[in-house]
């Protein structure tokens, strides 16, 4: 009985494919993202009160860009989300679009 279980591959049920190129196989990309604007140019500061730097990370309906989108480090991530939350409290950023169409 023991020599059955040796000889035996576990999991496989024999209807998959061992491999090979017949162009059904999924092949990945590398990509390689982009880095934190912030720590690339260290006198480039985040300012809630400079809403030119704001607006790139802010999506036309408002909302903050992720970081994996966006590139920023994520210390440079959590300044940039309070900055944000702080000029909109103060106005200098719209906390919603001011035409939303349903």
């Amino acid at each position: 009985m023991s020599e059955f279980r040796k000889d035996r591959d576990r999991g496989d049920r024999g209807d998959r494919d061992k491999g090979g190129d017949d162009g059904g196989s999924i092949k990945r990309s590398f990509h390689r993202g982009r880095g934190c604007r912030f720590c690339a140019e260290p006198a480039l500061k985040i300012d809630y009160k400079d809403s030119i730097i704001l607006r790139p990370f802010l999506t036309e309906r408002a909302k903050l860009v992720p970081r994996r989108i966006s590139g920023n480090c994520a210390k440079h991530q959590r300044v940039l989300t309070l900055a944000v939350k702080r000029a909109r409290h103060l106005a200098f950023i719209a906390y919603t679009s001011t035409q939303i169409r349903m």
